[in-house]
C-alpha cells in the first residue's frame, strides 16, 4: 500500500527528499508552490473505488489462511486430482472474502466520511483582496485566514492579529494535548497594527522560514522578515491545528503547515496492528496442522503405490490405468488428492466464526448497562473487535493518576494559618467527627460574589476571618494575589476563572469565598474585593513557577505604599528560604503537613515578605537589565528571584484535595486479589503519587516495606534497586533467570523471557522520574524489571510520555504475560498504544486517549468489570470454541483417514459431497456460535465475588498447545468410534427384506448422522449456560440436516440435476432400518462416555476453582454481599508536596503586558457549555441511575 502511494507521489511530482527548512511568503501562492508543500486536505481511508478490489484482495491474500484455500481451488480445477467438486472451497472462500471486503469497505467508508467531514469545514480565506469562504483542503501553505470564536484553528498558524487587547487570542487543547485549561497567545506588535483591516492584510508580504513539519508540540522555531526587519517567532505566537478559538471575537492567521505537515497528524502516528496472544498461538498451530497434513497425504500417498504395485495392478485387465500413468504417477497424484480431501483440518469458516464472535462479545461490552455512565452519557465502547479475549489474560495494568484514578477536580479542603489546622471538625470530647453529605455547611451568603459550589464544613475559619484576624487575612489575600489566574465577568457579579492548573484555581476561589475576591488585573494592577470593600494593588512582578523553583512570587504595592513579596510553593523549598524567627511555627506546621500527607492531599506552603522602598528600586532596575540580556537571561533572573526570595516569614499551608473517582479502591483491591499488578505511572511528584497510592489501596500499611529508588546516579540506582531486591528475596540469584526460545509465524524470532520470581510477603515499590532514566538504559532494565515484578504495585513519578511507553515496552519484551494501559490524556496515548490493550477514559483531558484505544468508558471502577466479567467471558468462550471447533473438525477428517485403507488410497471420499460442503457452513456453524456468545461458567456476581476465576486466564490453561494435543487425541479416538463402529455394523448386515445395506451411499449417511450427532452431544457436554437460542440452534441444526438430505436424495432432485445428486433413496432407504438408529444410538454413547467419565474424575479427584465455585453456585444461588467497610485513616509521617503544572506560568505574561485586560461586559458564549444529557434530564431512565449502580456494584464487588 504504502509502495503504492509512493508511487503515486512520484508521479504527481509531490515526492522530494525530506524538508530541512520551511520557506514561505504571505499572499503568494505560486511562489509557495513551487516548494510542493502538502495542502491542508487530511487523509486517513486506505482506498477509493478503483483502488479499492484489486488492494483489499491483495490484503486479504497475505493471509496465510486465505493464501491456502486460494492455492486449494486451483487444485481442484485439476480433472486428475481432484477428489471433489470445486464448490466445495469456492463457495466458503467467496463467501469469506465477500465478508472481509464489506467489512473493510464499511470502515473505509466511515474513514472517508470522517475527511471529507472535516475537509469540507468552511473558513475564510483571503484571496486576492477578498475574504472567501473556503473548503479546509482548499486552504493552502502561505494563505491568510480569518478565525472566530469558537472555530476550530484550521492549519498550524502564525498568528497575524487579533480583536482583543495587545493581540492575544485564548485557545482551548483539550483535543491536543488533553488540558482543559486555556492557553494565551500573541502576535508580534507589527503583524498586529494591521487589526482586521482587509486591505492592509492583502498587501501584506512578510516571509517565515522555520523549522520543518515535525511532532514537538512544546517547540517552535523560526523568523518572520517584514520591511527587511527580522523577528524572532517561538510557540507562542503559533495556533496549532486541533485546538480551539475562545473569548476571541476574531484572530488573523498565516497557514505556515496544512494537512499532514500540522503538528497534530505529525503526532497521530501510526497505530500498530495488535493480535491476540491466542492468534499468535493459532498462526503456530496452523502451521503445525499443515505439517500434519502433509505427513497425512504422504502416508496416504505411500499407501498408494504400494497398494497400485501388490494390488491394483490386478484391475488394470478391466480398469485399465490412463496413458503414461504408473505406480509413482499416481502415487504422487492421490497425494494431492489427499490434500483437497483432508484441508477440512483448517477450514475456513474457522476465521469467520472468530470474527463473529469478537463482535458479538464486543457489542457486549457497548450494551452492558452496568458500565454507562450516565452523568456524562457516557457508555462503554469496544472501539476495536479483535482484542475481546485478551481482556481476560491481563497480567499487569499500567494507570495514569491524574484523571484516570482521581477526578482531576480540585478542591479546598484544609489549612493550616498561624499554627492553627482548620478543616476538620470535632466533637465536645475532641474527637474527630467524619464529615459527609448531611454535615452543615458554612454559609457564605453573606458574600455576594462567592462561588455557590463551592463546599467548606469548618465555621471556626469564617469566624476568624470576619473577625479581622490579621494572620488570616493576609493568607487569603497572599492566595487572592499570588497566581495567574485570567478573570471573565459575563455578567456584573458572575465571576469566571482561568486557571493555569487545577489546584491554583481551587485556591483562587478559596480565597474568593472566604472573602477576598479576585476581581480583575490590567498590565500593572490587581483589583482584589477585600471584605466588601474594592482594594487596588500595583504589580510590580511575577516570579514566575518552573519546575526547578518549584514556588511562585508577586511583588505588590498596596493603596498605602507598602511593599510586599507573595510567596507560594512546596513545602521543602519554601522552608529553605524562611526567616530562622519561623522555626517553632515551621515545626507546628510541618505536624499539620504530615495530617494531610496522610489523607492524600496536595499541599502548598504559604509565605511572605516586606520589602524596602530603595532596596526595591535598585532590584527592578537590576531585573530589567537581566530580563533584556542576550546572553544567559534565565540565570541572571534566577540568581535575582533567589536573592529577593530569602527571610520569608511563614504564614501557613493549604491542602487541595484530588478527589478519586468513586469505587477507585475497591477496584484496585479486586484486581489485585485477581492477582493483576498495577503500576502507576504519573507525571505527578513523588509525595502525591506516594498518597494518592495510598488512598487508592494500591500501596497498604500491612506491606512488609515500600522501596523509594531516588538516586541520580546510575550506580546509584543499581545499589537501590539490588537491595530492595535482596530483602524481599535473599535467597535468589544475582543474575536474573532467563529463558530463551524462539517465537513468530516460522520460529524465526528469538526471544528472552524473564521468569517470575516467588516472593514472601507483599511489597511496593516508588521511583522517581530521573532515576528510571538510569534504570531505563541497557546495562540496568533487567534489574529493574527484576526488583518492579517482585512487587505487588510499582509507582513511577515525575515520567515522561516517553518514559510511560518504555517502561510498558520493557514489560511486553522480558514478561511472558498480557499488559493493559489505562489513561485519559494525550500524554497517555504512546503508553495505550504500546500496550496490549488500551483503555481511554474520557474525562476531563479531552479525547485523545480515547481516540487512540481500543476500549473506552467514563469511569476507572468500570475496568472490573471489563476484565473480570467481559474479558474473561471472552476468554472462556473464544477456548471453548476453538477446543470445540478443532474437536468437530479433526473427528471429521480422521474419518476420511481411516476410510482411505479401505478404498485403496484412491483419495475417494466417504460422505456425500454436499455434506462436506455445508458440514462447517450449515450443519454445525449455529449451535457453536451458540455456545461462544452466550455461555458463562458463572454470572457476573459470582466472578466478583470470586476474582481468583480470573486466574487461569493469566496462565493461558483453557487452550494451549498441550490442550490441542488433547483435543487431537480425542478427535482420533471418536474417528475411530465413527468409521469402525458402522463399518462393523454394516459389514455383512441385511435389511429386512433380505437385501444387502452395505453400499456406499448407504454407509456414507450412516457415517455423516453418527457424526453429527456425537459432535452435537459433546457441544451439549461443553455447554455451562442454557438459552432458549442455544436449544434452537442445537435442535435446529439436525433438523435442517435431515431436511436438507431427504431432499436432496429425493427423485425430484436427482431428475433436475442428475449428475449433481447421485444418492437417490439412499435417505428413505437407509434410515427407515432399526438397526442403523441402533448403531447411531451406540457410536454416540461410546464417543460420549469417556468424556463424561474422565470428566467426572478430574471434578472429584482434582477440582479447579472454577469447579468449587460452580458447585457452590448451585448450592446458594447468589452471593451474599460484603458488609460496607469505612476507609480507616493512615497516619503518614511523609509530607506531600503540591504538584505544580509541568508547564511554564503566565508570570511573564502578566509582566509584559500579555493577558487579559477588563473589557466592558458584553455577551459571550461560555467556555464550557456543560448540560446534562438527555437521558439524565428525562425521567424515569430505561439505564440504571448511579445509587442503584452502586448499590450493586458493592453487593457485587465484595
Amino acid at each position: 500500500m504504502g509502495s503504492v502511494v509512493s508511487y503515486l507521489g512520484q508521479l504527481c511530482g509531490k515526492h522530494q527528499k525530506q524538508e530541512e527548512e520551511r520557506h514561505l511568503r504571505a499572499n503568494d501562492r505560486p511562489f509557495n508552490l513551487s516548494y510542493h508543500y502538502a495542502n491542508n486536505a487530511i487523509k486517513t481511508s486506505k482506498y477509493n473505488i478503483f483502488t479499492f478490489l484489486p488492494l483489499n484482495l491483495y490484503e486479504q491474500f497475505r493471509r496465510l489462511a486465505n493464501a491456502y484455500f486460494l492455492f486449494l481451488f486451483f487444485l481442484q480445477l485439476i480433472p486428475q486430482i481432484s477428489s471433489l467438486p470445486w464448490f466445495t472451497t469456492a463457495v466458503p472462500l467467496i463467501l469469506v472474502l465477500a465478508m472481509t471486503a464489506v467489512k473493510d469497505a464499511s470502515d473505509d467508508i466511515n474513514r472517508h466520511r470522517s475527511d471529507n467531514q472535516v475537509n469540507n469545514r468552511k473558513v475564510d480565506v483571503l484571496i486576492e483582496g477578498e475574504l472567501r469562504n473556503e473548503k479546509w483542503m482548499n486552504v493552502q501553505v502561505g494563505d491568510i485566514i480569518k478565525l472566530e470564536n469558537n472555530q476550530f484553528v484550521t492549519a498550524d498558524l502564525l498568528l497575524l492579529s487579533s480583536s482583543e487587547p495587545l493581540n492575544l487570542v485564548y485557545i482551548e487543547t483539550a483535543e491536543l494535548d488533553g488540558e482543559t485549561n486555556l492557553k494565551v497567545k500573541q502576535a508580534l506588535t507589527v503583524t498586529g497594527e494591521m487589526g482586521d483591516n482587509i486591505d492592509v492584510l492583502a498587501t501584506f508580504k512578510g516571509e517565515v522560514r522555520c523549522e520543518p513539519p515535525n511532532n514537538r508540540l512544546d517547540k517552535f522555531k523560526g523568523v518572520l522578515t517584514v520591511n527587511e526587519q527580522t523577528y524572532a517567532l517561538d510557540n507562542d505566537k503559533v495556533l496549532l491545528r486541533g485546538c480551539t478559538l475562545r473569548n476571541t471575537e476574531w484572530c488573523f492567521g498565516l497557514v505556515v503547515f496544512g494537512g499532514p505537515d500540522t503538528k497534530l497528524m505529525q503526532n497521530s502516528g501510526k497505530t500498530t496492528f495488535k493480535r491476540t496472544s491466542i492468534d499468535h498461538l493459532m498462526n503456530v498451530l496452523v502451521l503445525c496442522i499443515f505439517g500434519f497434513l502433509a505427513s497425512m497425504c504422504s502416508v496416504l500417498a505411500i499407501g498408494n503405490a504400494i497398494w497400485e504395485v501388490r494390488v491394483g495392478s490386478v484391475f488394470t485387465a478391466f480398469l485399465p490405468r490412463e496413458a503414461g500413468v504408473d505406480a509413482a504417477l499416481s502415487s504422487f497424484l492421490s497425494f494431492w488428492s489427499y490434500i483437497i480431501v483432508l484441508n477440512t483440518v483448517v477450514p475456513i469458516s474457522l476465521y469467520v466464526s472468530v470474527e463473529i464472535i469478537r463482535l458479538g462479545n464486543s457489542f457486549y461490552i457497548d450494551w452492558d448497562r452496568k458500565m454507562y455512565y450516565p452523568k456524562s452519557d457516557t457508555p462503554a465502547q469496544a472501539r476495536t473487535t479483535t482484542l475481546n479475549e485478551e481482556l481476560g489474560q491481563i497480567k499487569y495494568i499500567f494507570s495514569d493518576k491524574t484523571g484516570t484514578l482521581t477526578q482531576n477536580i480540585m478542591t479546598f479542603n484544609k489549612c493550616s494559618i498561624n499554627g492553627k489546622g482548620y478543616g476538620e471538625l470535632f466533637d465536645f470530647s475532641g474527637q474527630r467527627v467524619e464529615i459527609t453529605e448531611k454535615t452543615e455547611r458554612v454559609n457564605f451568603s453573606w458574600n455576594q460574589l462567592a462561588d455557590p459550589k463551592f463546599v467548606f464544613h469548618d465555621h471556626s475559619l469564617m469566624e476568624m476571618v470576619r473577625e479581622g484576624n490579621p494572620e488570616a487575612q493576609a493568607f487569603f489575600r497572599l492566595l487572592a494575589l499570588c497566581h495567574t489566574v485570567m478573570p471573565e465577568e459575563k455578567r456584573e457579579g458572575e465571576l469566571f476563572y482561568q486557571a493555569q492548573s487545577p489546584d491554583e484555581g481551587a485556591l483562587v476561589t478559596a480565597a474568593r469565598n472566604f472573602g477576598f475576591v479576585f476581581r480583575s488585573r490590567t498590565p500593572e494592577t490587581i483589583t482584589v474585593m477585600e471584605m466588601g470593600n474594592q482594594v487596588t494593588y500595583e504589580l510590580l512582578a511575577v516570579l514566575d513557577f518552573n519546575n526547578v523553583r518549584k514556588r511562585m512570587s508577586v511583588i505588590v504595592r498596596s493603596p498605602k505604599g507598602k511593599l510586599t513579596l507573595y510567596c507560594k510553593g512546596a513545602d521543602t523549598i519554601i522552608y529553605e528560604k524562611l526567616h530562622p524567627s519561623c522555626k517553632k511555627l515551621m515545626e507546628v506546621t510541618t505536624g499539620h503537613l504530615n495530617e494531610y500527607a496522610g489523607d492524600g492531599l496536595r499541599t502548598l506552603v504559604l509565605a511572605y515578605k516586606d520589602l524596602d522602598e530603595d532596596y526595591m528600586d535598585l532590584w527592578t532596575q537590576r531585573h530589567h537589565e537581566a530580563s533584556t540580556a542576550i546572553e544567559e537571561r534565565e540565570e541572571k533572573l534566577d540568581e535575582l528571584y533567589e536573592e529577593i526570595e530569602k527571610d520569608l516569614q511563614l504564614l501557613g499551608a493549604t491542602a487541595v484535595e484530588d478527589k478519586l473517582q468513586d469505587g477507585v479502591p475497591q477496584t484496585i483491591e479486586q484486581l489485585a486479589k485477581a492477582d493483576i499488578k498495577i503500576w502507576v505511572l504519573t507525571g505527578d511528584k513523588q509525595e502525591t503519587a506516594e498518597n494518592i497510592g495510598y488512598s487508592c489501596n494500591m500501596l497498604r500499611e500491612e506491606m512488609k516495606e515500600v522501596f523509594i529508588v531516588a538516586a541520580s546516579t546510575t550506580e546509584g540506582v543499581k545499589e537501590e534497586l539490588q537491595n530492595a531486591r535482596r530483602k524481599m528475596c535473599p535467597d535468589a540469584a544475582e543474575e536474573p533467570s532467563l529463558v530463551r526460545s524462539r517465537a513468530g509465524l516460522f520460529w524465526l524470532q528469538k526471544t528472552e523471557t524473564m521468569q517470575d520470581e516467588k516472593v514472601d510477603g507483599e511489597y511496593g515499590l516508588v521511583i522517581n522520574g530521573h532515576s528510571l532514566a538510569f534504570a531505563l538504559e541497557n546495562n540496568l532494565e533487567w534489574e529493574l524489571l527484576r526488583t518492579a515484578c517482585m512487587c505487588q504495585t510499582v509507582i513511577c513519578c515525575r515520567v515522561t510520555p516517553l518514559q510511560k511507553a518504555q517502561v510498558v515496552q520493557l514489560v511486553k519484551k522480558y514478561k511472558k504475560a498480557v499488559t493493559l494501559a489505562i489513561g485519559d490524556g494525550a500524554n497517555d496515548v504512546s503508553m495505550i498504544k504500546a500496550a496490549h490493550i488500551g483503555v481511554g477514559i474520557s474525562g476531563q483531558e479531552g479525547m485523545q486517549a480515547v481516540l487512540s484505544s481500543d476500549y473506552s468508558f467514563a469511569q476507572f471502577r468500570y475496568l472490573q468489570r471489563l476484565l473480570l466479567v467481559h474479558g474473561r467471558w471472552s476468554y472462556l468462550r473464544m477456548c471453548k470454541f476453538l477446543r470445540y471447533f478443532f474437536y468437530k473438525n479433526f473427528t471429521f477428517t480422521f474419518v476420511h483417514f481411516w476410510y482411505a485403507f479401505y478404498c485403496g488410497f484412491s483419495a475417494q471420499t466417504v460422505y456425500d459431497e454436499w455434506f462436506i460442503t455445508l458440514y462447517n457452513l450449515v450443519y454445525t456453524a449455529l449451535p457453536v456460535l451458540g455456545l461462544s456468545l452466550f455461555d458463562q461458567d458463572v454470572n457476573d456476581r459470582w466472578s466478583f465475588q470470586y476474582p481468583q476465576l480470573y486466574s487461569p486466564g493469566q496462565q493461558n490453561l483453557y487452550f494451549n498447545k498441550k490442550v490441542f494435543v488433547r483435543c487431537m487425541m480425542h478427535s482420533c479416538y471418536s474417528s475411530l468410534i465413527l468409521f469402525f463402529i458402522p463399518w462393523a455394523a454394516m459389514c455383512d448386515t441385511v435389511r429386512d427384506d433380505g437385501k444387502d445395506v452395505a453400499d456406499h451411499q448407504s454407509f456414507a449417511l450412516l457415517v455423516q448422522s453418527c457424526l453429527l450427532i456425537v459432535v452435537n452431544v459433546q457441544l451439549c457436554l461443553d455447554t455451562h449456560y442454557w438459552t432458549a437460542v442455544n436449544q434452537f440452534f442445537v435442535w435446529g441444526s439436525l433438523a435442517a440436516y435431515f431436511a436438507i438430505t431427504f431432499t436432496m436424495y429425493s427423485n425430484g432432485m436427482f431428475f433436475i440435476f442428475t449428475s449433481s445428486f447421485p444418492f437417490i433413496g439412499t435417505a428413505r432407504n437407509t434410515l427407515n432400518q432399526p438397526n442403523v438408529w441402533l448403531t447411531m444410538f451406540l457410536t454416540t454413547l461410546l464417543c460420549s462416555l469417556p468424556v463424561v467419565a474422565f470428566r467426572f474424575i478430574l471434578i472429584q479427584l482434582w477440582p479447579t476453582i472454577n469447579d468449587k465455585v460452580r458447585h457452590k453456585v448451585q448450592k446458594e444461588g447468589l452471593p451474599a454481599p460484603a458488609p460496607r467497610r469505612p476507609p480507616a485513616r493512615r497516619i503518614s509521617t511523609r509530607r506531600s508536596g503540591y504538584a505544580f503544572s509541568h508547564s511554564q506560568g503566565y508570570g511573564d505574561l502578566v509582566t509584559s503586558r500579555r493577558f487579559l485586560l477588563k473589557r466592558p461586559l458584553k455577551s459571550r458564549t461560555a467556555l464550557f457549555t456543560q448540560t446534562d444529557s438527555p437521558l439524565a434530564q428525562n425521567q424515569p431512565q430505561h439505564y440504571r441511575t448511579i445509587t442503584e449502580d452502586l448499590e450493586e456494584s458493592q453487593s457485587s464487588e465484595k
